[in-house]
C-alpha cells in the first residue's frame, strides 16, 4: 500500500493541473489520505510500524467478500527487534511524497505527515534488516537498498536538506536496472534525481546516466535494449500481474520525458539519442495497448472499451451482496463464486487486470489470477500517465 500511495502522490505532484482539468485532483487527494491516515495510526510509537493486519495463508483459503471474512486478523508489525527496512523505508516515501501534495491545503497535516517521514527514515537507517513476516506473498527479493535511496529521494525532494543529499551522494546503494516496482525503485529514485542534475546539482551525474540506463533497456529501438516486447508491442517482465511492468515503465518514461523537455536534454545510448517525444511515444504505445490498441482488440481495463475483462480476480467484485452476518462455508466458497465460468457480480469499474502473456495470449478466467487480478499499484502507476495524455488529447 505504500508504494501506491507514493506513486499517487508523485502523479498528483506532476500532473496537478492535468489532474484538476479532468475533474480528478479532490479524488486523487482523497486516496492518498485514506493511505496517509492509516500510515499515521500505524506508526504512532516512535521505531515501531504495524505492517499487516490478517493472516494471508488462511484468507487465501476462503474465497469471500471482505465485509464477510471471519479469518484470523493477526497483527505484525516492525521494530527495533524486529525490523523491517523496506517496510519502513517505503512508508517513509510515501509519507514525504504525500506531505508535498497537501502542502498547499493542509499545511498542518503536510507537516505531521513529513515529521513522521523523518523518524520512519531514521528507524529503517538505524535499524536496518529484512523483514519476512509477509512471505511468502510480499516478499522481498531486491534487498532494502533500493527503499533507502527512494526514501532519502523523497525527502530531498520535500525538504532540500543537506542531510539527505550527503546520504544519497555518500551512503546509498544504487544501480542501473530495465524494472519499476513495489520490490525495486532504484529507477524512480534515478529520474528524481534526475531532475535535480538537470537543475544544476552535477553531483548527482550517475543518476541521470542510470536513469538513461532504464530508459535504454526498455525502449525497443535502442541498441542496449533488454526486456522482452510481445509480438503486438507489450513490455513483458514476468507473468503475475505483469501490467504493474507496463504502467511503471510508462509513468517514468512520462515524467522522465517532461523533465527532458523542460531542459532541452537528450537520452544517450550508445550511438543512438532519443528526444523528449521518443519517450513520451512509447509510453502512450504501452497504455494505449492496455485500453485496447493489441492483437486481441480488447480492454485490459475493467468496465472500459472494448471486450473488457468481466472476470477480474477479486473477491469483493466476483463475490454477490449479502449480510455481512451470513457466516460463509469457505470448503464451499470456491465453488460458488470462484470457479463458475461466468462474469463477476459487482464490476470493478477501472482497475486494471494482470493482462495478457508474453505472446499476447490471455484468458479472461477468474483462476486465471496472473492474468486477471487487478493491484492498486498497477492502477496508481497509471494515473499520472493518463492524466498527462488526456491533456495531451485535448490539445491535438
Amino acid at each position: 500500500m505504500a508504494f501506491t500511495v507514493t506513486t499517487l502522490a508523485w502523479a498528483a505532484i506532476a500532473y496537478h493541473s492535468q489532474l484538476q482539468s479532468a475533474g480528478e485532483l479532490e479524488n486523487v487527494r482523497s486516496a492518498i489520505k485514506w493511505g496517509t491516515d492509516y500510515f499515521l495510526k500505524a506508526s504512532s510509537k516512535r521505531n515501531r510500524l504495524y505492517v499487516q493486519v490478517g493472516d494471508p495463508v488462511k484468507d487465501h483459503e476462503c474465497w469471500t467478500r471482505p465485509e464477510n471474512m471471519k479469518t484470523p486478523r493477526t497483527v505484525l508489525m516492525i521494530d527495533q527487534n524486529n525490523p523491517g527496512t523496506e517496510i519502513a523505508a517505503e512508508t517513509s516515501a510515501a509519507m514525504a511524497a504525500a506531505s508535498i501534495v497537501f502542502r498547499g491545503t493542509n499545511r498542518s497535516y503536510s507537516r505531521q505527515l513529513l515529521n513522521k517521514a523523518k523518524l520512519l527514515f531514521q528507524f529503517a537507517k538505524t535499524h536496518k534488516g529484512t523483514y519476512d513476516g509477509e512471505c511468502p506473498f510480499y516478499c522481498s527479493f531486491s534487498g532494502y537498498h533500493d527503499e533507502l535511496l527512494w526514501a532519502s529521494t523523497w525527502l530531498y525532494r520535500a525538504t532540500r536538506r543537506p542531510t539527505y543529499i550527503e546520504f544519497i551522494t555518500e551512503e546509498a546503494t544504487t544501480a542501473t536496472v530495465a524494472e519499476f516496482s513495489w520490490d525495486l525503485k532504484y529507477a524512480g529514485a534515478q529520474i528524481l534525481l534526475s531532475k535535480f542534475y538537470f537543475e544544476g546539482q552535477k553531483d548527482l551525474e550517475n543518476f541521470k546516466k542510470q536513469a538513461d540506463g532504464f530508459v535504454c533497456s526498455n525502449l525497443p529501438q535502442s541498441p542496449y535494449h533488454q526486456v522482452h516486447m510481445s509480438p503486438g508491442g507489450l513490455i513483458h517482465l514476468r507473468d503475475g500481474a505483469n501490467s504493474q511492468y507496463v504502467t511503471g515503465t510508462a509513468f517514468l518514461f512520462t515524467v522522465y520525458s517532461d523533465y527532458l523537455a523542460t531542459h532541452k536534454q537528450m537520452v544517450s545510448c550508445g550511438n543512438k539519442q532519443f528526444k523528449s517525444a521518443d519517450l513520451m511515444a512509447f509510453a502512450k504505445q504501452q497504455m494505449d495497448y492496455l485500453l485496447g490498441q493489441n492483437p486481441r482488440g480488447k480492454s485490459y481495463m475493467v468496465g472500459f472499451g472494448n471486450k473488457p475483462p468481466t472476470q477480474a480476480h477479486h473477491r469483493g467484485a466476483s463475490v454477490p451482496k449479502m449480510s455481512p452476518n451470513k457466516v460463509v462455508d469457505c470448503s464451499m466458497s470456491f465453488v460458488y463464486w470462484y470457479n463458475p465460468e461466468k462474469p463477476n457480480a459487482n464490476e470493478l469499474t477501472g482497475a486494471i487486470v494482470g493482462g495478457p502473456d508474453r505472446n499476447d495470449n490471455f484468458e479472461d478466467r477468474r483462476s486465471s489470477s496472473s492474468m486477471t487480478e487487478p493491484t492498486t499499484y498497477t492502477n496508481a502507476l497509471a494515473v499520472g500517465v493518463l492524466a498527462k495524455l488526456t491533456k495531451h488529447h485535448a490539445q491535438s
